[in-house]
């Protein structure tokens, strides 16, 4: 006999088994890309190798073997194209109510006196810009509160240096 409140975490714990995390997806269709790649590398290897009858002496068991790796690899391939269309699917389909955001935001951009990009739009330069003009007179002033900070530091450091001296004197 279960209580309701363990049927309730049942579900809950099914469902969170059912929704996998995106990232997740998204790491399992890079190494799906990676092997598909691999697949393809191990194809065209396979037809560099194989020899066409064209009067060499044919060995009918090798090309067979030959050809039969050749459609394995061929049917992963497959395979491995199919399970990247569900993947991408489900990323698809998880991102659905997410608002797109271009990657040129997500990008960090640092632009130095020598290189302007000036084919960007005044749009989108202009938010940047302005934020990193902030950042930098905010960096400026926490220099400055640093430099103080220093100085004060340094007049304690003699206060302290001559007072102890003064009482060595004294002793």
């Amino acid at each position: 006999t279960t209580t309701p409140h363990q049927q309730q975490q049942q579900q809950q714990q099914a469902q969170a088994a059912r929704d996998v995390n995106t990232a997740s997806l998204c790491r399992i269709g890079q190494e799906t890309v990676q092997d598909i790649v691999l697949r393809t590398m191990e194809i065209f290897q396979l037809l560099r190798n194989m020899q066409l009858p064209n009067g060499v002496t044919y060995h009918p068991n090798t090309h067979q073997d030959r050809l039969g790796k050749l459609q394995e690899h061929l049917r992963m391939l497959s395979v491995l194209f199919r399970k990247l269309r569900l993947v991408y699917d489900k990323c698809n389909e998880n991102c659905a109510g997410m608002d797109p955001i271009p990657p040129e935001q997500l990008i960090p951009f640092v632009e130095d006196d020598s290189s302007k990009h000036e084919d960007r739009s005044a749009a989108q330069s202009r938010p940047a810009t302005e934020e990193r003009r902030e950042i930098l007179e905010v960096n400026k002033k926490l220099k400055q509160k640093n430099q103080q900070l220093k100085q004060i530091m340094d007049q304690l450091r003699n206060l302290i240096w001559e007072i102890n001296s003064m009482l060595a004197v004294r002793s």
